[in-house]
Order: structure tokens, then C-alpha cells, then sequence
């Protein structure tokens, strides 16, 4: 690898953006992380984005002091809600500063999972973590997507969704109006109330952030798995969707027979629930037998450091070398991947 005047192998640098945390890390073309930090998450669809500006702004102004005086070729940013045309420019815009120092390129967050689950070329990526999402690439760049906006653009599941489905089923058993289910203790006890209606209210008035349903995400697999009918077709109606939208995809970009890769993220994909995982794959091989699942275990921000290495013309063996380091330098294992909402 070239060196500059003073021996310094050149830098990229590489964010991945997400609900829940965001990374940021300084990688050169031999592949050796200079520099990482890892700060707040944010989606600017969802808090604006003031507040995700900042916290990129901040990370990136302390891994370029670390980088030190190394010279800076390109900056790949991949941040949750960039879906629509009018998102991605507003993206280029919030961070218009940034090319005071190297060429930006700003992009979904999905991109950077597929990249870590696969290098093909024609490839399927869909993230069920939150939320849920997907994206479809092919050799001659074309992509396919989806809005990615909630109920309201028509998508379901996710941890927010699951948890929600926990949450409603068991209240309409504890009234009456549904069918009995375990699920209905699962969620009182999860809060330590007395009561199913004991949770609403407390969400209800505030005394629970919203959040808090997603924590009964994996308490419904955990019912699902014991048997409980209810609990077990939120779960086959989650694995209808992420099966779905990667059909859709395939179709929309003319690969549903092709052999292609499905890569699957997420909080809730990462855990590879067995029923979950079952109802996956059994769905692809009925839609779409020619594709296969590819389960990610390494983080997106390996991915997007990935594409900002191949951007920059970095060597094969610099890119094997980056999967180690990135792994590495962020402190994250296969094992803490699969945790829920990571």
C-alpha cells in the first residue's frame, strides 16, 4: 500500500447509524482500524435531524483527531432513515460540512448489512430489528426499495411491532375479547403488575416510555417456542413479512431465479429464533427457491467499512483484513450480535 510523505498509509472513514447506537471508525487501505468511537443512535424520521447531526458531527470530530494528520480519501455514512429521494438529500445537506475534508456519500443503513453479509452483486438484504426493512441490488446498479415509513407505507414487524402484538393480544384475552393466551401473564409480570390494563395505563399516562413493549419481544418468541397458539402466529405472521418483502424485491429487479443471497439482520433476525428461522427459510424455499438465507452475524458497521474500502480501490487481502479489525476494535462478538436490541 502506498504511503505518503510523511509514511502515512491513507484513511477512509465509516459510519453506521442506527436506531439504538451509531459507529464511527477511521479504517486504512491495508485494513487496520485507526481509530473507533461509538456514541448515541437516532433516526432522523423519527427525532429530526438536529440531534443525529450532532452526535455524527461528534464522533467523527474524535475519530479524525485520533486519525491524526492521515490523509482522508472518502466518508461513507449509512443511516437509518434515508428511504425516500428527498431523505438522502437532506442527508447530503445536514452534512455538507463534512466535504471540507473528503468526498461524502450518504446512505440507507441496509446498505451497509448486506454488505456485511455478502459481496455479491445481485443480493437481497432485509433488517428486522425496530422496525423492518428491505432493499434489493443488482450487478448493473439497480435497486429496489420500499418507503419504509411505518403502518402508514404499509410495513409490520420488528421489535416495535411484535411487541405491540404481545401487548394487544394479551389485553383482549384479559377483557375478553380474544382468545386466552400465556401471554397475558407474561406481560403483566414483565412490569410486575397485577394486571394486563395495570400496563396500558401506565404507558398510557407515562409511566412506561413507549418503548418499553419491545421488551416483550422476546418474551413472546419465548411462548411461541412453549406453544402458545396466539403467541405463535404473531411470530409465522412476522416470518410472512420479511419472507415477502424479499419475494417482492427479488421480482421487482427480475432475480426470482437467480441464486441469490437473502441476507438477514436485526436485532430480532440476529437471534435466530428457531421458529422464527424455520418459517423463514421454509418461506423462501416456497417463494423463491432459488434464493438461500444468509444469517449476519458481524455488525453493519463492518459492512460499511467494507464498501468505503472498496470505494477507495483497497486490495482484497485489506479487505479480509478489515472484517477482523472492525470486529475487534468495536468490541463486538457473534454472540452480543444476537443479543436483543443491540
Amino acid at each position: 500500500m502506498g504511503v505518503n510523505a510523511v509514511g502515512a498509509v491513507p484513511i477512509v472513514l465509516a459510519a453506521d447509524g442506527g436506531g439504538s447506537k451509531t459507529d464511527v471508525l477511521a479504517i486504512d487501505l491495508d485494513g487496520v482500524v485507526v481509530a473507533h468511537e461509538r456514541g448515541r443512535g437516532g433516526n432522523p424520521q423519527v427525532i429530526g435531524w438536529p440531534p443525529v447531526r450532532e452526535e455524527l458531527n461528534r464522533l467523527r470530530a474524535a475519530v479524525l483527531a485520533a486519525a491524526g494528520d492521515r490523509p482522508l480519501l472518502l466518508q461513507h455514512v449509512y443511516q437509518a432513515g434515508l428511504d425516500l429521494p428527498e431523505e438522502l438529500a437532506t442527508a447530503a445537506v445536514q452534512l455538507a460540512d463534512w466535504t471540507d475534508r473528503a468526498p461524502l456519500l450518504a446512505e440507507n443503513d441496509l446498505f451497509a448489512l448486506l454488505r456485511a453479509g455478502t459481496a455479491a452483486k445481485d443480493a437481497i438484504a432485509v433488517v428486522c430489528g425496530t422496525g423492518i426493512n428491505a432493499i434489493g441490488v443488482r450487478a448493473d446498479g439497480a435497486t429496489a426499495r420500499f418507503p419504509a415509513l411505518g403502518e402508514v407505507s404499509g410495513d409490520w414487524g420488528g421489535g416495535a411491532g411484535i411487541g405491540t402484538a404481545a401487548l394487544w393480544h394479551a389485553i383482549r384475552a384479559e377483557d375478553g375479547r380474544g382468545p386466552e393466551t400465556s401471554l397475558r401473564g407474561v406481560v403483566a409480570g414483565a412490569f410486575g403488575a397485577g394486571s394486563v390494563r395495570e400496563v396500558v395505563e401506565a404507558l398510557h399516562f407515562g409511566r412506561l416510555p413507549a418503548t418499553a413493549v419491545n421488551d416483550l419481544t422476546p418474551l413472546l418468541f419465548v411462548e411461541a417456542e412453549a406453544g402458545d397458539a396466539v403467541a405463535g402466529a404473531v411470530v409465522g405472521r412476522q416470518a410472512e413479512e420479511i419472507v415477502l418483502m424479499a419475494d417482492v424485491l427479488l421480482r421487482r429487479l427480475g432475480l426470482q431465479d437467480a441464486a441469490v443471497p437473502v441476507v438477514l439482520g436485526g436485532s430480532v433476525l440476529a437471534a435466530q429464533e428457531p421458529r422464527l428461522v424455520a418459517a423463514v427459510v421454509g418461506g423462501l424455499a416456497e417463494r423463491a427457491p432459488t434464493a438461500h438465507a444468509v444469517w449476519v452475524s458481524d455488525p453493519p458497521i463492518v459492512g460499511a467499512a467494507l464498501l468505503a474500502l472498496e470505494a477507495a480501490g483497497a486490495a482484497p487481502g485489506a479487505l479480509e483484513t478489515a472484517a477482523r479489525e472492525v470486529v475487534a476494535a468495536i468490541g463486538i462478538g457473534r454472540a452480543e450480535e444476537r443479543a436483543w436490541r443491540s
